[in-house]
């Protein structure tokens, strides 16, 4: 979702008030890598260290596009709202409702649109934390793929011997 209104949002304000090609291809590109990286990270077949690996580079895109963002208010005079700010807890609230990409229209001011994908990023990065710590506490305890390859090839071998 926030790749997808990413890009409404590149449509909408971003090539409209900033005709930069290169820097709405960078934000839309760690959008798109950040999406990438989570799904190749969650995936069955990678192991405990690709996951943590992948998640993390997909933290690092998606800290890039809040970079850009908080940029392009900083450039524009606009207000970065703390997260404390009344709206941005508004914006928790309501976010599923923007999962509809046709309900991002009411977001129309510039500010506040750019906060609310702001504030969908802080969100995202944040759960991502918790996903790379809760797979490094797993890792921590039940070891990695090689390792568990390593303790069955043992237990193999330890059968072939009696």
């Amino acid at each position: 979702m926030i790749c997808d209104l990413g890009i409404i949002f590149s449509r909408k304000f971003y090539l409209s008030d900033l005709p930069v090609r290169r820097t709405v291809e960078q934000f839309t590109q760690a959008l798109r890598s950040g999406k990438q990286n989570i799904i190749e990270g969650v995936s069955e077949i990678v192991s405990l260290k690709s996951q943590i690996k992948l998640l993390g580079v997909a933290m690092a895109s998606f800290e890039e596009a809040i970079a850009d963002l908080e940029d392009f208010l900083r450039q524009r005079s606009l207000k970065i709202w703390p997260k404390t700010d009344p709206q941005v807890a508004d914006f928790r609230g309501i976010g599923y409702r923007f999962s509809n990409l046709n309900n991002l229209s009411d977001l129309d001011n510039l500010e506040e649109a750019t906060n609310f994908l702001l504030t969908l990023l802080h969100i995202e990065t944040f759960l991502l934390f918790k996903q790379v710590k809760s797979a490094e506490n797993k890792f921590l305890s039940e070891g990695g793929y090689t390792e568990n390859l390593f303790k069955k090839r043992l237990n193999f071998r330890q059968k072939q011997d009696y």
